[in-house]
């Protein structure tokens, strides 16, 4: 995989993540303003100021990674055991993650915040001087200015996500010689921030071009900053946000109430037509992988499964509507694994390409996380919960039933399309996504760039006293205490023991995304709105209109094989707002598994004090071989249990920043310092 051109434009430049305060610092201003005019006379120190407010959309704003940076990707979804955070996987669920803390705890809570303001003071900066001359044309120069917004309106972003209501600070710059007490800012309301964020966006789009050449393809285009913009809105119109009276308590320094207790439809409108200005652009598509006639029946690349058959999708093409010249694992699994560049993906709105610059930290450390210990040399210790593992459906579409699953063994290799002999009954005849992400017990490693052929084509159990499952006597972490493991990110040739890696891409935007936000803010409707295009070209008239809710949701359930809800056995929940709601609830929960959704999702349905709330379920790892049949009794798992506070809502800000901006005010629930 070749190296994008985001981490290029970042490697060796220097950078300080400091605080919010430290954008007032008025030595380091005056400091930078000593080269002012040369910096943006030169192409080169331009796009290396530039290239310094991207940096800040790395490490600590990272949606997917390590741990030690990326918690918000896990939730009732995927569990953890190492320890690289500072903090476990239950004392994350558990809220321990506070201002009292220090440490790397400290550091998660403090870092994004730090990171987001230094890299809006750095675009601030930058829009303030950027000037076409000798060496930046015109065309360059709005280009560049557009992703300087793109830039400011995603930490923006990042900040209203994790944190809620932040301050707005001054695109113009400060006033340098007030005192210091009058350069404190109070947070914005949800709705001031959303709009902010709305009209950086569009002022992004208006200068960023519609495509990118492969060279540029991690810079943002109009598509991402329309895409972010709906993002917002979706997040400004969903329950946590629009008319609730729980977030009463949420106020800046004068009480005044930053999330509004009054319910507005209209907001899921400006949602929905913000998706849609995404959608009529026509740049994106679900990225599919053709058929494979041939392939062994094991390996990295085996000969295409055929879904179910079915009248109409299995005697059309893609491009017709159906699925019958496609491979629905290969389609989904090469989103993540890196058998894609960032290029070749017409499914990639936005993407930090190879996310991180230490490989053991951005994406590329997800597949070491979750790979077997072994015989692929990883850290096995990413696994999925047991709510997870049934959430996957069958193979025809039809929900997974626990108490009708059939139970026992397959009794050899290939019995049942993806499984190998000795696989428990319930894995069989699931939905390609479901062996595209899950490393269930007995799942197939291939691992087919390992010298060593014993390292290929291996089966990894999770049985207690197993190379990889629960040890006798051990205080390692590197075992999966739910014993289901994890391979979304995985690449079926990589070894970390003799093999090659393969480097990822950051998925941050996809286009499935954008479908499924704008059937959900659809669905929410019930009259019937005029919004403006972003442009202002058109206007569009948007309601709940059931063929449209469709026609976004049936792409992304082609791809993965599976036909569209109305057509699986469990009556038309598109008659009903309620029933399709859950279908889309649950269609995210698998279509995002890992990128960093479900946690956010989950708070903005207000969904999270019922979900997050529950015991995780996983299989007994408690279970040697010889007594298997028991292994895959659902048990609770204490070593990763969860509890729900209303402060989980939001996440914290840092004590040290609560003292430095007298008018910062805490998220609720969660402590001033003393």
């Amino acid at each position: 995989m070749k190296k994008n051109i985001f981490l290029s434009m970042i490697i060796g430049i220097g950078c300080f993540l400091v605080s919010c305060s430290d954008y007032l610092n008025v030595d380091r201003y005056f400091n930078d303003r000593q080269d002012m005019e040369r910096i943006f006379n030169s192409r080169d120190y331009t796009e290396q100021w530039l290239a310094n407010a991207y940096y800040q959309l790395l490490s600590y704003n990272l949606e997917i990674g390590h741990v030690r940076f990326t918690l918000t990707n896990y939730s009732d979804d995927m569990i953890f055991t190492e320890k690289g955070a500072g903090v476990t996987f239950s004392d994350f669920k558990f809220g321990k993650y506070g201002p009292q803390y220090g440490g790397n705890v400290r550091d998660l809570i403090a870092r994004p915040w730090d990171q987001s303001y230094e890299g809006i003071r750095q675009a601030s900066i930058f829009l303030q001087h950027v000037h076409p001359g000798p060496e930046i044309t015109e065309e360059m120069c709005d280009d560049l200015k557009g992703q300087a917004y793109f830039i400011r309106g995603y930490l923006y972003w990042l900040l209203l996500r994790k944190y809620g209501p932040v301050p707005i600070l001054p695109d113009e710059g400060l006033d340098y010689e007030a005192p210091y007490k009058e350069l404190a800012y109070p947070r914005n309301s949800y709705e001031e921030c959303v709009e902010y964020i709305s009209e950086q966006m569009l002022k992004a789009a208006e200068l960023l071009p519609l495509k990118r050449s492969s060279r540029s393809a991690s810079r943002p285009t109009r598509g991402a900053a329309l895409a972010v913009r709906a993002k917002a809105y979706l997040y400004g119109a969903s329950p946590l946000m629009n008319g609730n009276p729980e977030m009463a308590s949420f106020t800046d320094d004068k009480g005044r109430q930053l999330i509004s207790s009054t319910y507005d439809e209209e907001k899921w409108a400006k949602a929905a037509a913000a998706a849609l200005d995404v959608i009529r652009l026509n740049v994106y598509e679900i990225y599919t992988s053709p058929k494979r006639s041939t392939g062994g029946l094991w390996g990295a690349y085996p000969k295409t499964v055929d879904p179910p058959y079915h009248p109409v999708y299995s005697e059309l093409t893609w491009k017709e509507g159906g699925w019958k010249d496609i491979d629905p694992l290969d389609s989904y699994r090469a989103l993540f694994n890196g058998d894609l560049y960032v290029g070749e993906n017409p499914e990639l709105i936005f993407s930090r390409g190879d996310n991180q610059l230490h490989d053991e930290y951005g994406i590329q450390s997800m597949s070491r996380h979750q790979m077997p210990v072994a015989k692929a040399g990883g850290w096995n210790c990413h696994g999925i919960t047991g709510k997870q593992c049934d959430a996957y459906a069958m193979n025809d579409g039809s929900p997974f039933d626990r108490a009708t699953a059939p139970k026992g063994f397959t009794t050899y290799d290939g019995e049942y399309p993806f499984l190998r002999k000795d696989v428990w009954l319930e894995y069989a005849n699931r939905e390609p996504r479901f062996y595209a992400s899950v490393a269930f017990n007995g799942a197939n490693w291939s691992c087919t760039s390992a010298k060593d052929a014993n390292n290929r084509d291996f089966q990894t159990f999770y049985y207690y006293g197993e190379d990889d499952g629960r040890k006798i006597v051990s205080t390692d972490d590197r075992w999966i205490p739910t014993g289901i493991g994890m391979m979304k990110y995985v690449n079926p040739k990589e070894s970390y023991k003799d093999g090659t890696v393969y480097p990822k891409v950051d998925p941050a935007i996809r286009y499935a995304d954008i479908l499924l936000m704008y059937a959900e803010a659809l669905n929410e409707l019930t009259s019937t709105y005029q919004i403006r295009s972003w442009d202002g070209s058109e206007t569009y008239n948007v309601s709940r209109d059931v063929e449209e809710m469709k026609r976004a949701i049936l792409p992304v359930r082609l791809r993965a094989g599976v036909p569209n809800y109305d057509e699986i056995g469990i009556g038309d929940p598109y008659a009903s707002a309620d029933e399709l709601r859950k279908q889309i609830k649950r269609e995210r929960q698998i279509e995002f598994l890992g990128e960093n959704q479900r946690y956010y999702d989950l708070r903005r349905w207000k969904d999270a004090p019922e979900e997050e709330s529950q015991m995780i379920y996983g299989c007994n790892t408690t279970v040697p071989r010889e007594y298997r049949e028991y292994f895959y009794e659902q048990v609770v798992v204490s070593s990763v249990q969860t509890a729900w506070s209303m402060r989980q809502y939001f996440w914290p800000v840092s004590y040290d920043e609560l003292k430095r901006n007298a008018r910062l005010t805490q998220a609720p629930g969660w402590p001033m310092y003393d």
